[in-house]
């Protein structure tokens, strides 16, 4: 493979190495139905960086004829930044009801999208004429499309037209699911040189259902490996192999073999502790060298099928009891009186920049993260009404040590303080600052007070998972009657009383730690 390097290639370069601190963000675990314990078709969603994370639920809307849809910038920032409004599109007759977050992630017809940033290949950074942000292809795939099939076309089919706006790692990838398929979408743009009038596709893009029996993860590197354009189970634009060819990224007439993943995820060498961890965890009859993630198939079959409640295990994963877990770094150790080497109580797998160069610790970057904004772990069932069937468990800051609270697409409303957020002052009347609140206080000493968040959460989560059934029973009952108002109504009752409820002791949560941390108390 070939690469033409020039002055704007060298730059890209040096900023994306400026910003490589951050580039290793979210997380996404993907289940097929046959993989899961029940049938759900699973996706999911660490949104780890400063982002959004108010619920916005946008209703179902008709428009109409000549109306046009604004494309936007900005919508991962909205809660601090102005919406910019880069171009717009026909507007459809009808958009469904979809949650609107940093990423939109799921409509009234369980359609639930996960996103993580790839890192990829600087030849297919784009130019200003592109518009199409990843978050706005999610809109309006969640405002147009019922089935993942459908969100896929349409969201390669937007990029190429309206040119892909690449975020500054260039690539980006979204796990798209209904209740019978998953998909995992990655999208490059084509060049600095690209325009809308040169009348050549703005994208380049590649889609690979995973097999229902087989579960998958993407931990901000690119996945798709090995391109079939005739496969049912494969789609992708028409112009994957001429845009390499251009932006010199592959040569046709070399003997090598055409990798996706290699030529425009720039993957080659790429090792990740998440994409190893959730594959030894569910397939630990199998070895995995960790040095040789970018070789991993691009999805495996469990040991054993993995529940919801798996995956939110997951999530809560810090790595510990493996060869990469941060607390059992030598850093934290000391000699006591007697001369014993004693853990110190500052030990966490959630220490920050400053404190790991203090103390000389290797950093391994686990999927939970102290700077996680919210999070999800999502169902959709085929065998339940769209209401019921599709569930979002959503939760705030660090997936560690917050709940994870059962959001129905049939909902209609959340709490106010889960659609507020400023997070440039501490504010009582937002849900975010309670659950960051907690988090930070237990990484202050985390050998003393994981074990009171853990008294805490553990239960109550526990309480929360029991509820499913009972107020599922109880939905269905209502839907049998076809009192689809009553059903809603339902589950958007249940959705903020458990909202309310983890938020409220959180606060109290908050202010116990406080007091177990003041240093004159001791």
């Amino acid at each position: 493979m070939k690469r033409k390097i020039t002055t704007s290639t060298v730059l890209l370069l040096i900023i994306t190495l400026v910003l490589s601190g951050s580039t290793f963000a979210c997380t996404d675990i993907v289940v097929g139905k046959n993989a899961s314990t029940d049938g759900s078709v699973i996706t999911s969603h660490t949104v780890d960086g400063r982002y959004d994370s108010r619920i916005q639920i946008i209703p179902a809307q008709d428009h109409k004829a000549g109306t046009m849809a604004p494309v936007y910038e900005n919508i991962v920032y909205a809660d601090h930044k102005d919406l910019v409004k880069l171009g717009e599109i026909p507007e459809v007759e009808h958009t469904y009801k979809y949650f609107h977050g940093a990423y939109p992630y799921a409509n009234e017809h369980q359609l639930i999208i996960g996103e993580t940033t790839i890192v990829g290949a600087p030849e297919t950074a784009n130019s200003d004429e592109a518009i199409m942000t990843i978050e706005q292809l999610e809109v309006f795939a969640l405002q147009r499309c019922k089935t993942a099939r459908e969100a896929v076309k349409l969201m390669g089919k937007l990029a190429e037209e309206y040119g892909f706006r690449e975020s500054c790692y260039r690539g980006e990838c979204l796990t798209v699911t209904d209740p019978n398929e998953a998909w995992v979408f990655e999208v490059f743009g084509v060049g600095p040189m690209w325009t809308k009038d040169s009348g050549k596709p703005g994208a380049v893009w590649a889609a690979k259902k995973v097999p229902d029996d087989h579960v998958t993860v993407v931990p901000n590197f690119s996945r798709i490996r090995k391109i079939n354009p005739d496969s049912e189970d494969m789609m992708v634009s028409d112009n994957y192999l001429q845009v390499a060819e251009e932006l010199g990224l592959y040569d046709p007439h070399s003997k090598e073999e055409f990798y996706w993943n290699e030529v425009y995820g720039d993957v080659k060498g790429e090792t990740s502790l998440r994409l190893w961890r959730v594959y030894s965890e569910m397939a630990p009859s199998k070895s995995w060298d960790y040095n040789k993630a970018a070789e991993y198939p691009f999805s495996i079959k469990a040991d054993k099928k993995i529940s919801v409640h798996d995956v939110i295990a997951m999530f809560r994963d810090t790595s510990k009891d493996s060869p990469y877990d941060m607390t059992e770094d030598e850093g934290w150790y000391y000699k006591d009186d007697d001369g014993k080497m004693i853990k110190s109580v500052y030990a966490t797998p959630q220490a920050d920049d400053d404190m790991r160069n203090l103390l000389d610790i290797e950093y391994y970057r686990p999927i939970a993260r102290y700077y996680c904004s919210y999070f999800f772990v999502s169902q959709a069932r085929s065998w339940l009404p769209d209401e019921i069937g599709g569930v979002v468990w959503f939760g705030l800051d660090n997936p560690e040590n917050s709940p994870f609270i059962p959001m129905y697409v049939g909902i209609e409303d959340v709490p106010t303080s889960w659609k507020t957020l400023n997070r440039d002052k501490f504010d009582r009347d937002s849900a975010w600052w309670a659950f960051a609140q907690v988090d930070d206080f237990v990484n202050l000493r985390y050998g003393e007070l994981r074990e009171k968040v853990d008294s805490v959460l553990n239960p109550m989560q526990n309480h929360i998972f029991e509820l499913q059934d009972q107020i599922e029973e109880k939905a269905m009952i209502l839907n049998i009657t076809e009192d689809q108002d009553a059903v809603k109504e339902l589950l958007t009752n249940h959705t903020n009383s458990l909202m309310h409820w983890t938020e409220n002791r959180y606060w109290k949560l908050a202010d116990e730690l406080y007091y177990e941390i003041n240093n004159n108390n001791n």
